[in-house]
Formats: C-alpha cells, structure tokens, sequence
C-alpha cells in the first residue's frame, strides 16, 4: 500500500500526512516540507468534467505553493515501484536539504613530547 510507504518519514525521510485539508479541498497526501500533494485518482476522473474539476483543484493547490502529483489508482497498483520513484525525485527537488549536527568544538590539547630512550 502507498500509505505506509509514506508514512512516518519512510521517503527520503520526509513526512506525508493524509486527508489534509488545502482550502476548500483534502488533498489525499501532503508533505509540508517538501510543498508536494500526492493525488489518488480512480476511473471518475478520467471524464471530460472530471479532469476539468482536477484542474481547477490543482491550480488552486499550486497557487498555495505546492507541486501536485496525479496517479491513477491503476499506476499504484501496477507500478508501485515507479509511483514511488517519481515522488522521491519530487521530494529530493523540493525538500529543503535537512543541516548537518554542528560539530563540538574540539577541546584544545598540548602537544606531547615523546620521551627518547
């Protein structure tokens, strides 16, 4: 299942969330950090009036800052593999790069002398 595959940072370590509501719409997944909208799409979608209302419904989406992403539910679930790569590639784009733990200073330390023998 999709789900699980983005859940809990499993992605390139990025967190989806499911059903978050975008204005007047629930985006199937969103991940805020990376500004990208997963949409599930099945078969009523593919009707002139159901890629028209898609359409208003991802521009509305992207004018909020985020990319959407479309997949069927067919594409899901014969191509899990390539859904999953396609929206790492997405993340890995947009996903601000996560900063580096600072190193401690160092404490200072003298220099030993070796002893000859």
């Amino acid at each position: 299942m999709l789900w699980s595959e983005l859940r809990a940072g499993r992605l390139n370590g990025v967190i989806f969330r499911r059903q978050v509501p975008i204005e007047r719409y629930v985006a199937d997944f969103a991940c805020h950090a990376a500004k990208l909208v997963i949409e599930l799409d099945g078969g009523q979608h593919f009707s002139d009036e159901g890629e028209s209302a898609d359409a208003r419904r991802s521009a509305l989406i992207e004018a909020r800052g985020f990319k959407v992403l479309r997949f069927s539910n067919h594409d899901v679930m014969t191509n899990r593999v390539g859904v999953l790569e396609t929206i790492a590639t997405a993340v890995s784009e947009r996903a601000p790069t996560p900063a580096l733990p600072r190193k401690r200073e160092r404490e200072q330390t003298v220099p030993v002398e070796k002893k000859q023998p």
